[in-house]
């Protein structure tokens, strides 16, 4: 266990042995993932050069786990889902958003053991939020899309989506995307000028 509030440094060696410097004895992708299951803070860096690679390593440890038989957590789908927002505009949002719902989960998983009530009822109440908070990080990018989530949200709840008319444009609103338009107008001038 860490000795203080500080995360417990784990030293990873050329020869790919792991080194717990809280204990002073060296450790297992096994040992990592029971201090993991412990709530024990922990870094790792390469011995040498002292860059922080907890991340591959943790990575590492989640292999492991998966290839052990019958312990899957990730499914096949998810994980093409994941692969596919690797490069795409919205990648800087799903950390954010799986550290949210995993959260989440864990909270709901806490209160399912407390009350012993139904798996699936819990997990369907866990898809309604997930769905509403990706929503909401969504409409921090794209109002567009986070309605059609919306409209998603609301066919997972079991009630059919209801048509909604886009708001019609307010005398404001037309006259702020007239402006908008002047503005890249100008740019593109710009621009033009400049390669001529």
């Amino acid at each position: 266990m860490a000795r203080s509030n500080e995360p417990t440094v784990i030293k990873k060696y050329a020869n790919r042995r792991l080194y717990n410097t809280g204990t002073s004895m060296y450790v297992t992708l096994e040992n990592l993932a029971a201090m993991v299951k412990g709530n024990e803070d922990f870094v790792v860096q390469d011995a040498k050069t002292g860059e922080d690679i907890t991340h591959s390593v943790l990575t590492q440890i989640i292999f492991e786990q998966e290839n052990k038989g019958g312990q899957t957590l990730m499914p096949i789908t998810f994980l093409r889902q994941l692969i596919r927002f690797y490069g795409d505009q919205m990648q800087m949002v799903v950390p954010a958003y799986l550290e949210q719902s995993m959260a989440a989960f864990q909270r709901e998983q806490e209160s399912f053991r407390a009350t012993s009530a139904n798996p699936l009822q819990m997990m369907e109440t866990q898809v309604r939020r997930n769905t509403e908070m990706f929503r909401e990080a969504m409409a921090v990018f794209n109002p567009f899309m986070a309605n059609a989530l919306g409209t998603a949200a609301e066919a997972v709840k079991g009630a059919a989506p209801k048509p909604t008319a886009p708001p019609a444009p307010t005398q404001d609103d037309l006259t702020a995307m007239r402006d908008q338009l002047a503005e890249m107008q100008r740019r593109l001038e710009a621009l033009d000028s400049k390669k001529g």
